[in-house]
């Protein structure tokens, strides 16, 4: 409760549920909480990005089928053992996310792991890359035993974070978390964050990447399910700026993914595609500046023809992407065209600029 008053959940009013902290709330003929750990694949980071690409990095856990799914089959599976094991019908539940249980502190509890300085769950042997899950049953269970942290004197996830969201150690302001900028976030990413958003264009995996734990993980192999679909390893973000409304649907179909809408892909693309700074992106971004019927995408847009224009005045024509800034100064909506004025007077100032 000290975290949600601090305003580090930004949006997410979810948050806010009391109801969180007492799982008898949620399913009043609970007597266990049995807390489950399902690894996804962790190992391997996408290739490094040749030039002339535009590809944009999607967060490990939402390349497969949506985990939701995959964990809560899992789950039905589990309590059905358990009735054959005490020989009579269980009334349960399974959650998994979406319902409002505190699941890292179950896990905690429950022994699976530790909570990391980076707020998420170690389990030991396996890591971070983990989905976890709830089923709570009608059967009285002896209770097993919680594990000591184990971070130690080790700051590295703290110290990786791009946009510096962590504010110490087990805090994290969820508003600076490129997870929730890219995700949870429906409305503009703060302009003095995009930068640091880099090529993610879904999620974020650095604090991840640079646990000790996930180096040295030996976790059971994952469902079969999970492994990454093609092209989610690295999506392009030219195709994620244009989506239409089928193929977002064809893309998001059974995936996590879905958790953001097709205006959010959008506007995900257009800051990559702005960092990545490649001049082939000049057209796709001027379409969506001019055209994209949300002012969201326009907005970011237009940023990022400012940024690429900024970083590479070389190879990218430089006044008509001022012509188009200038254009979208009349736009109809205030956000965009305050970012095209914005952007204008970044490439006025702009070292890399001449005449």
């Amino acid at each position: 409760m000290r975290w949600v008053e601090a305003e580090y959940a930004g949006t997410m009013d979810y948050l806010r549920n009391p109801e969180r902290a007492d799982p008898k709330r949620l399913f009043p003929d609970a007597l266990t909480l049995v807390s489950l750990a399902l690894p996804y694949p962790g190992s391997g980071i996408a290739a490094l990005r040749k030039k002339g690409e535009r590809l944009g990095l999607v967060a490990r856990y939402a390349r497969g089928d949506d985990y939701h799914h995959v964990l809560r089959n899992k789950l039905w599976k589990l309590a059905d053992a358990c009735a054959e094991f005490v020989g009579r019908p269980v009334v349960s539940r399974a959650c998994v996310d979406s319902a409002p249980l505190l699941e890292h502190e179950a896990a905690r509890r429950a022994g699976i792991g530790f909570t990391g300085k980076s707020t998420l769950t170690i389990v030991p042997g396996a890591g971070t890359f983990v989905f976890l899950g709830e089923l709570l049953l009608d059967v009285d269970i002896a209770p097993s035993l919680p594990i000591g942290r184990g971070c130690g004197s080790c700051t590295l996830c703290l110290e990786a974070c791009p946009t510096r969201a962590f504010v110490g150690p087990y805090v994290l302001d969820a508003r600076r978390c490129i997870a929730y900028l890219t995700i949870e976030n429906r409305g503009q990413v703060p302009r003095e964050l995009r930068a640091a958003i880099g090529n993610r264009m879904f999620g974020c995996d650095v604090c991840q990447d640079v646990c000790p734990y996930n180096a040295t993980a030996q976790a059971p192999a994952p469902p079969p399910e999970l492994e990454a679909r093609p092209g989610l390893d690295a999506a392009d973000a030219v195709e994620w700026l244009a989506l239409g409304a089928a193929q977002y649907r064809k893309l998001t179909k059974r995936s996590a993914l879905g958790r953001a809408t097709r205006e959010q892909l959008a506007r995900n693309a257009a800051v990559v595609l702005g960092n990545l700074a490649e001049p082939a992106s000049l057209a796709p971004l001027e379409q969506a500046a001019l055209g994209h019927s949300s002012a969201i995408v326009r907005g970011h847009a237009a940023w990022a023809l400012g940024r690429l224009a900024a970083k590479s005045p070389g190879t990218v024509d430089v006044p008509r992407v001022t012509a188009t800034l200038e254009r979208l100064t009349e736009d109809t909506s205030p956000f965009v065209r305050d970012e095209a004025r914005a952007a204008l007077g970044s490439l006025c100032c702009s070292d890399d600029l001449s005449g």
